[in-house]
């Protein structure tokens, strides 16, 4: 697949799009794009995933790849699946076929602030169930050299991580398959 190389935004125009971002949907958003990364630096774009409670997205490097943030170094469970929101990428990145480069798995058009899915929220996704994570998920090196240090800058910023735009971590409760078109629906508490 070929990328498109594609100019990084001022952080006047980034924040020119939080309107946008704002107006996500609350309860349900569209799934708009399946990554999964077999191998470091490697992307599949799927139509169709599947989710399992020990593997995150089967296929995916997550649990081989290990983690810094774990004693061991072994995979980090809270941290199985990256999801960040479809409008916060389709501004960073533009194209969508630069949204993989961001290195989530799931993009959703969905509000991911830390006021509407705070951690332990569940919801469901085609046959799956996702709980999102304490963890935070945060811009790194490599999202600076694919969308520029103001792009970083957007979503590490105090209003950045409120809304959580640079993603969240979230883990698998429940396997199932997942469809790019599947509504994420946020799940009633007891």
């Amino acid at each position: 697949m070929m990328i498109t190389i594609s100019k990084s935004l001022t952080m006047e125009e980034l924040e020119a799009g939080l309107d946008e971002i704002r107006e996500s949907p609350a309860d349900e958003g569209v799934l708009r794009l399946i990554v999964r990364r077999p191998r470091v630096a490697e992307r599949e774009v799927l139509e169709e995933g599947e989710l399992h409670p020990a593997e995150g997205l089967v296929g995916d490097s997550w649990k081989s790849r290990g983690s810094s943030r774990t004693a061991d170094g072994a995979s980090h469970p809270d941290m199985q699946l990256n999801i960040m929101n479809a409008r916060v990428i389709a501004l960073v990145a533009g194209d969508q076929d630069r949204w993989q480069l961001a290195g989530d798995q799931l993009f959703i058009d969905m509000d991911l602030s830390a006021e509407n899915l705070p951690a332990g929220t569940q919801f469901s996704l085609g046959s799956a169930v996702i709980e999102v994570s304490p963890q935070p998920h945060t811009g790194c090196q490599k999202f600076v050299s694919r969308f520029g240090l103001d792009a970083v800058k957007f979503v590490n910023s105090p209003i950045g991580k409120e809304l959580h735009l640079r993603g969240i971590n979230a883990r698998v409760v429940q396997p199932g398959i997942i469809r790019v078109g599947d509504v994420a629906r946020k799940i009633a508490k007891a």
